[in-house]
């Protein structure tokens, strides 16, 4: 690989059934990077009893996946410039396609979490490369089908991960969502070297590689997503292995900043945020980040704690996003021809978060009937809002600045996805024992219902064959876990609200974008 092969057709000029299968290729590794971030959501019981884990080292199957994959996405740029776009993208899908056996294999939870690191690592840079070479590929209003493709598999993925994932354990075993993923991503490592050749490699650029920012970046963002995803569970800095990492991210995080806006050819190119529509895209795909990853957090949370689902039940549940989302790809892919960006962006950003504030009058009888217009709104809302994003956003860089603000503009999304499930965890940690203080203040012994309840559970324990003394215990001890069970229904609720607060955000921010259509910056764009 080197940059003295032959000159290149421009991508745009290939001829279109080219593009169009190097770009389906493209979108398959992408769409199995990003399935696998939550299709371990809604099976992680079936795995833990299969590696004998505890709660909080499960939690580690889907964090260390998180945190390999945010430190590699904004290294992709500069990774396809060193090496091009097709080995860099078939490399990933190879160590992925391996590394999805492993986790299949893993023998404990110790091997799980090590091979769903490397997962996440080796898969990443499928992520961010699909979305620049779409850009490459596609000129003008073919931007319109690339981007509306890119945004329902972005939007779509995290969002059936659980529902795919439950059946599959359902059906056959954990082990089958790793391996579901060997034949797709052979097929994709052999066939991109081929069919996906839009620049050349420049090994060159290794001389002169930005290994200090990549270093300050993995310890600003690696000891971030640690401390986002186990504050929640060692009580924030109380736990010295946080106070530490906290440290770590806030030094690394400083110098980096630093370095990232005085050095010549940083990694990641921050300076593209002042580009009025990429900084308001780039926030826009944090908080569509927030939307996504959250609500796919919670609620299968709600339906296995408050209901008791199992990993099918869960699936099917969550399975009306994914039809509605359907449904609007194909009203979106034709409004996009005639209606404003802007407009179908406002339009998807009201749905999304509308379908979020639906959620706070949430009962512990909800299932998948009262979870469907909700959840409607929201899987509408997400096919509506996330295309215009990735047009308004990268459909504003010159091609020179295009790869490595990508990788930025990938990142907010998955960023605010961590630090909206940690601040979710939080206050379900936190929140539960308010709202449990507040409701027992409401209960007292001499109340008739209260007196009533627990003259109930003493009756029917004695009926049992026990004494009434035990029964009295039996009592108060369902009238605690009826207080619970009511005080985390609340708590959940408040965290959908928080969620939806946050689309208000992204509406004003709309206000202050530029218009914007399907045609390329200027070369010179700043």
């Amino acid at each position: 690989m080197s940059n003295t092969s032959s000159p290149l057709l421009n991508p745009a000029d290939l001829p279109a059934a080219t593009k169009v299968f190097a770009f389906s290729l493209l979108c398959l590794g992408f769409f199995m990077a990003t399935l696998d971030i939550q299709i371990v959501a809604s099976s992680l019981r079936d795995i833990g009893g299969g590696l004998s884990a505890s709660q909080d080292e499960l939690s580690w199957v889907q964090t260390s996946y998180l945190i390999a994959e945010i430190m590699v996405i904004p290294m992709t740029g500069w990774l396809t410039r060193v090496f091009s776009t097709r080995w860099v993208f078939a490399f990933s899908a190879f160590g992925f396609t391996v590394t999805s056996m492993l986790c299949g294999l893993a023998w404990d939870i110790n091997s799980m979490i090590l091979f769903r690191g490397l997962q996440g690592a080796l898969g990443a840079a499928m992520i961010p490369t699909v979305f620049t070479t779409a850009f490459m590929l596609f000129p003008g209003k073919q931007r319109i089908v690339a981007a509306t493709t890119i945004g329902a598999l972005a939007s779509l993925a995290p969002t059936i991960g659980p529902v795919i994932g439950g059946w599959i354990t359902d059906q056959w075993s954990w082990h089958w969502l790793f391996y579901l993923n060997l034949v797709p991503g052979l097929l994709v490592t052999v066939l991109v070297p081929r069919y996906v050749n839009v620049d050349h490699a420049d090994v060159s650029l290794l001389k002169t590689g930005d290994y200090l920012g990549i270093a300050l970046m993995c310890g600003f963002l690696g000891c971030l997503e640690y401390v986002l995803e186990e504050g929640p569970r060692k009580n924030w800095f109380g736990d010295d292995v946080i106070l530490f990492c906290t440290w770590v991210c806030v030094i690394c995080g400083f110098l980096f900043l630093v370095h990232a806006f005085t050095a010549k050819e940083p990694i990641v190119d921050l300076r593209a945020l002042a580009i009025r529509n990429f900084g308001i895209g780039s926030l826009l795909s944090f908080i569509t980040g927030i939307g996504l990853f959250c609500t796919v957090y919670l609620t299968p949370v709600f339906l296995a704690r408050v209901r008791g689902f199992d990993s099918l039940q869960i699936g099917v549940a969550l399975l009306s996003v994914g039809c509605f989302q359907l449904i609007a790809l194909t009203a979106y892919s034709f409004l996009a021809r005639v209606v404003d960006l802007r407009i179908l962006m406002v339009i998807g950003l009201i749905l999304f978060g509308v379908g979020c504030y639906l959620y706070v009058p949430l009962t512990n009888q909800w299932g998948w009937q009262q979870l469907l217009i909700p959840q409607a709104l929201r899987g509408m809302g997400q096919q509506f809002c996330v295309p215009p994003i990735v047009t308004m956003a990268l459909g504003s860089l010159p091609p020179s600045r295009l790869k490595s603000a990508s990788g930025l503009f990938n990142l907010m999304r998955n960023l605010g996805g961590a630090i909206g499930i940690a601040v979710c965890s939080t206050m379900l940690n936190d929140r539960v024992n308010l709202h449990y203080e507040r409701l027992d203040e409401h209960v007292s012994v001499g109340r008739p219902a209260i007196e009533a309840l627990l003259r109930d559970q003493a009756a029917h324990f004695a009926a049992v064959g026990g004494d009434m003394l035990n029964g009295a215990a039996a009592g108060l001890g369902s009238l605690h876990a009826l207080l619970m069970r009511e005080a985390l229904v609340l708590t959940f609720s408040d965290t959908f609200l928080a969620v939806a607060l946050c689309f208000a955000v992204g509406l004003v921010s709309v206000l202050f974008s530029q218009p914007f259509g399907h045609s390329s910056p200027p070369p010179d764009a700043h």
